[in-house]
């Protein structure tokens, strides 16, 4: 009654599982839950409505008599809030626009970000597609028109500069269906399980294939400098292998040739740290903060191929398999990026089970 008089649209649930019908029918902006229902009670819920995609994201604030121990179970759950009862009409008001502002500037940040990423896209994809296809169609045409003219090598230098810029439209193409598939497979628990349940048991080999491979096609191999050692981790090996590719290609497009670029890689605790060093011209802190995807900074100055999704992909690679990416960088003097992956998650809970 009170809400309503105050200008709010109110819908009432009798239980846990009426909410949840509720909610997924017609989406409010809060949701305010006592603990104790019949049916399903609040912590069943917020359970339901935290693992459904379409009521993830929806504020819940719960009410309970209780203290302590039902407010962490409530926070580890997902609540957003909570209201101690008995409480006055002021602290129901004020607890529900205090949780509606910060979701007005979360959902303002989350749309600013979108728009940014439209912004990068219109702007960056068309330049990325088209610089490749304007080698091929050129070469090509000349090939076409010009043929018995040409030379053997002249015919082989075009036909290795079509060849080049067609690998890279069609790498290009692979990590923007990559990136896709990965943003819907952050939904997915099954999936992201399943990709957690992969091991590569030699990192090493691994990464010195992937950082060898790169260094000899941008014909740099005497700049690569590696300290490699045979540990285990939580990822699989073609996985573990993009992630690689991504951070050695970025760090030989940004250093000049002559200067080393470095992969490491070292084993504390349960975790595999992956180092990847360069000598180039670094990045700004405001730079590593914003890093998204077709995302490309001081390109004006800078005219670097790229659209940004390898490091995107390779921070949201890291992150799926519960890990972390982190950039440390300084202007002029070169960038390390710095992957964090479980190496004995499931090994450890093996040896528990047993």
């Amino acid at each position: 009654m009170v809400l309503k008089l105050k200008g709010f649209e109110s819908l009432e649930a009798d239980n846990g599982a009426t909410a949840l019908e509720v909610a997924r029918a017609q989406l409010p902006d809060l949701i305010i839950s006592d603990i104790n229902m019949p049916g399903s009670d609040g912590f069943e819920a917020l359970t339901a409505l935290r693992k459904d995609p379409v009521t993830a994201a929806i504020p819940l604030i719960l009410m309970t008599g209780e203290q302590d121990s039902s407010m962490r179970k409530g926070m580890e759950l997902g609540a957003d809030d909570f209201l101690s009862k008995p409480f006055a009409m002021p602290d129901l008001l004020n607890a529900i626009n205090a949780r509606l502002k910060k979701q007005e500037v979360v959902q303002s940040a989350a749309e600013k970000k979108l728009t940014a990423l439209k912004a990068n896209i219109s702007l960056m994809l068309p330049h990325e597609l088209n610089t490749p296809l304007v080698g091929i169609l050129g070469f090509g045409e000349i090939i076409y028109s010009c043929a018995d003219s040409l030379s053997v090598d002249e015919l082989k230098e075009m036909g290795k500069s079509i060849l080049d810029s067609g690998l890279r439209l069609q790498k290009l193409i692979q990590n923007f269906l990559i990136f896709a598939q990965l943003e819907m497979i952050r939904a997915d628990e099954n999936e992201i399980a399943a990709m957690r349940a992969k091991v590569t048991d030699n990192s090493q080999e691994v990464l010195a294939i992937a950082a060898r491979s790169h260094a000899e096609a941008v014909h740099r191999e005497a700049d690569l400098q590696e300290d490699l050692h045979p540990i285990r981790a939580e990822i699989s090996d073609d996985l573990l292998t993009k992630i690689t590719e991504e951070l050695v290609s970025n760090a030989f497009k940004f250093s000049e040739a002559g200067k080393s670029v470095r992969i490491a890689n070292e084993e504390k605790g349960n975790y595999l740290f992956l180092h990847v060093s360069d000598l180039g011209r670094g990045m700004k802190a405001e730079y590593i903060k914003n890093t998204d995807a077709y995302q490309q900074f001081d390109r004006r100055m800078h005219e670097q191929q790229g659209s940004g999704l390898g490091l995107t992909i390779a921070k949201t690679l890291v992150e799926i398999h519960g890990g972390k990416l982190s950039i440390a960088s300084e202007e002029g003097k070169g960038t390390t990026v710095t992957v964090k992956i479980p190496s004995k998650v499931h090994l450890l809970q093996q040896q528990a089970a047993g």
